[in-house]
């Protein structure tokens, strides 16, 4: 499934329940609660569905995490990760017909329908609430995932986000600038931090950063670095294959042999949670409180816990 968010989740339900395996990018879905329908319907179904975070594939990858379970630096307690890129402006749009060839009605899908503008396609829709989840469901859920991987972390008990739309003046809807923390019940800590539209110097930062008892580690895509508690380098393995390929590989492997999916998608739900959590806290201004025991759900404010769901268009209301 490869078409934008708004559809990951139903276009990957809709297989699941025709008898088919199931390849979803990332954010396995747009909201919380399709989600959840969609681990319903692959464990309905009895399917493969594996999301697309394809570092879980990545044998230098699974090394450090694992370096991290064996007590490499002690009892982990939290977790660090970043994105940022130079986006430029998204302008301001004008009502106008459709680009000839694409089926907008269809494009749309199960998001409420809206006029077309002409700064939706073909990237931008990510900045719009109708249909993206903004940098945190766009990138942070690559980096996101390792943290809670590394942890050891399922749901959170407390979610805050800050930031806004600060780089440009334009329609974009969602952050562009943004710091979210996470806390879980057993003393873990996540944080990400997007930045859109700016650098931060002294890079390449790794993808996550975690800290421990007795010192730190940092994960990249090819390898890791271990520090000890004065910062002072004591580990480093390099020269790890990165890519798609293997991911694409561990699914086709439990399909035919029953191998264990690296990112089975109640893995990938969970972290895309996350990331939906990040955004109602932003788009609500409030701190989340959530109930680990409930999968997640917010305790402590009505109007943020409706967020969890979405409306539809009624001919693609998702339902399991």
């Amino acid at each position: 499934c490869a078409a934008p968010t708004h559809w990951h989740a139903v276009s990957a339900i809709l297989p699941c329940q025709a008898g088919k395996h199931v390849y979803v990018e990332k954010p396995c879905s747009h909201n919380a609660a399709e989600g959840e329908m969609l681990v319903a319907a692959a464990r309905r179904a009895d399917r493969k569905v594996q999301m697309g975070n394809q570092r879980r594939s990545m044998p230098k990858v699974i090394e450090g995490i694992q370096a991290l379970r064996d007590g490499i630096i002690g009892r982990v307690y939290f977790a660090q990760s970043w994105y940022t890129n130079n986006r430029p402006s998204i302008g301001t749009g004008m009502a106008t017909s459709p680009p000839a060839g694409l089926d907008y009605a269809l494009w749309q899908g199960p998001a409420p329908a809206k006029p077309f503008r002409s700064n939706y396609l073909h990237y931008n829709w990510h900045w719009f609430w109708n249909w993206g989840n903004g940098e945190l469901g766009n990138n942070g859920v690559h980096t996101i995932d390792l943290c809670r991987w590394g942890l050891g972390v399922d749901y959170p008990t407390a979610v805050t986000s800050a930031g806004g739309r600060y780089r440009f003046k334009d329609d974009q809807e969602t952050p562009d600038t943004q710091v979210v923390s996470y806390d879980f019940a057993d003393g873990k800590t996540i944080t990400w931090e997007g930045f859109s539209c700016n650098q931060i110097p002294a890079s390449p930062k790794p993808n996550a950063l975690f800290q421990g008892e007795r010192g730190s580690l940092a994960l990249f895509d090819n390898g890791y670095t271990v520090y000890d508690e004065r910062g002072r380098e004591t580990k480093k393995e390099t020269g790890g294959t990165t890519g798609d390929a293997l991911h694409f590989a561990n699914l086709l492997a439990g399909i035919r042999g029953g191998t264990r999916l690296n990112s089975e998608i109640e893995e990938g739900h969970k972290t895309t949670l996350l990331c939906h959590l990040g955004n109602i806290a932003h788009r609500t201004g409030k701190r989340l409180v959530c109930d680990p025991a409930r999968k997640g759900a917010i305790t402590n404010d009505e109007a943020a816990q409706r967020m969890w769901a979405r409306e539809y268009a009624p001919e693609w209301t998702p339902r399991v």
